[in-house]
């Protein structure tokens, strides 16, 4: 895994005592750290700067968080980005995630749980990127991507074009929640009542796909979205 000294932080936040104090503590915890004191800065910064890793306010002038994200996102679809804000409200939280957020951090937070959920971040990146291949095992199933098989003790069964995709989606994140909002975005291209009672439906099928091991578990998560379970992880937890 990168260590913190692989890691270039762009940090866009405008108050004027926080700012600089969080860029401090990431400096001294071996992060390159850059402040930028607007969203216009940032994403001045950003188009010309080699960061591998962004921190934003939700609330700046010239330009919000959330519009910073969607132009960092059309320009990079992958850099991890992890939200802080002093609103702890559901719609906002949402809202960090459909435009591209990876996480989302509420003020005031120790800085213990800020370098935690930097890491945790990495992690998850890193794994994702190492599991972009054809081929994912699911406990004692494997999933081979290019030809829309899942491979069980018993049988092969070939899935849709859809349920192909979201079905790579929950490996990638395997043992993570997939945000049904991030999923129906993904995958559909649009987060409405239709496309979210169609992938219910899928989600339906696809347990019925996994369902030869009995040790795999795709769950829901009520209000919040789905985690893919391996056996591995339920051993961990017990």
């Amino acid at each position: 895994m990168k260590t913190a000294k692989d890691i270039k932080i762009l940090l866009a936040e405008d108050d004027p005592n926080f700012g600089p104090f969080l860029q401090t503590y990431l400096v001294a915890k071996g992060y390159s750290c850059f402040l930028a004191k607007n969203g216009n800065e940032a994403l001045d910064a950003f188009l010309t700067g080699q960061f591998n890793f962004c921190i934003t306010d939700v609330m700046m002038p010239a330009k919000d968080g959330f519009s910073l994200v969607k132009e960092i996102r059309k320009r990079n679809a992958t850099v991890p980005i992890l939200f802080i804000t002093a609103k702890n409200l559901e719609e906002d939280r949402l809202q960090g995630f459909q435009v591209g957020g990876d996480d989302y951090i509420t003020k005031p937070f120790s800085m213990d749980e800020l370098t935690f959920r930097i890491q945790a971040i990495i992690r998850r990146t890193e794994a994702a990127k190492q599991q972009e291949r054809p081929v994912f095992p699911i406990g004692r199933l494997k999933f081979d991507y290019d030809q829309q098989l899942v491979i069980t003790p018993v049988q092969e069964i070939r899935l849709t074009p859809k349920e192909n995709d979201l079905l790579r989606l929950l490996c990638q994140y395997q043992n993570e929640i997939v945000y049904r909002n991030i999923a129906l975005t993904k995958i559909w291209g649009d987060d409405n009542v239709y496309t979210a009672r169609s992938m219910d439906v899928y989600m339906t099928k696809l347990r019925k796909v996994l369902r030869d091991d009995p040790e795999v578990e795709l769950q829901n998560i009520h209000g919040v979205g789905f985690k893919l379970t391996t056996p591995q992880n339920k051993r961990k937890r017990g």
